[in-house]
């Protein structure tokens, strides 16, 4: 059994992938926010996607399915497809065994939601809460963990 991580998704599979994205997440109506998508965090996601090999692969799938549908339309890729045929051909995948993975959307979520615009937009610092500006207090850990080390192990020795 390997450990190793998934290769990451090409240049094509990323850009392949963003208008899904723009589906789960899209353009503010009034424009100020984009889509997902459109916001470009595709790598992002991957990187996330690749932490679960079984995930990462059935996105490889679905972006290969898309591939081959946009063939059987004319096109060589998904990506030469005009934005109005991408848009059918991802309807059309979500029909099929090869279905983009249902948790892709809550990778999305989590990759779109933690980018510096969006969070500027909505007024939060896009910078680690700690330390800048927060007082940690100092804690005594010794004091809490001497009950511990007095009682001793509480487990039974094999």
């Amino acid at each position: 059994m390997s450990t190793r991580a998934p290769a990451p998704l090409t240049d094509d599979q990323r850009r392949a992938l963003a208008p899904a994205l723009d589906a789960f997440i899209p353009r503010r109506a009034d424009g100020a926010l984009p889509g997902a998508g459109e916001l470009g965090i595709a790598g992002d996601v991957d990187e996330a996607v690749r932490r679960v090999p079984e995930m990462h692969a059935a996105l490889v799938a679905s972006l290969e399915a898309l591939d081959r549908l946009a063939v059987r339309r004319g096109a060589p890729r998904f990506t030469a497809l005009a934005p109005d045929a991408q848009a059918e051909t991802l309807a059309e995948l979500s029909s099929t065994e090869h279905a983009l993975p249902p948790m892709l959307m809550v990778y999305t979520y989590g990759c779109y939601y933690k980018h510096p615009r969006v969070l500027a937009y909505y007024g939060l610092v896009t910078r680690p809460p700690h330390p800048e500006g927060h007082a940690v207090a100092p804690s005594d850990l010794a004091s809490l963990l001497e009950p511990v080390r007095v009682r001793g192990p509480i487990y039974r020795r094999c």
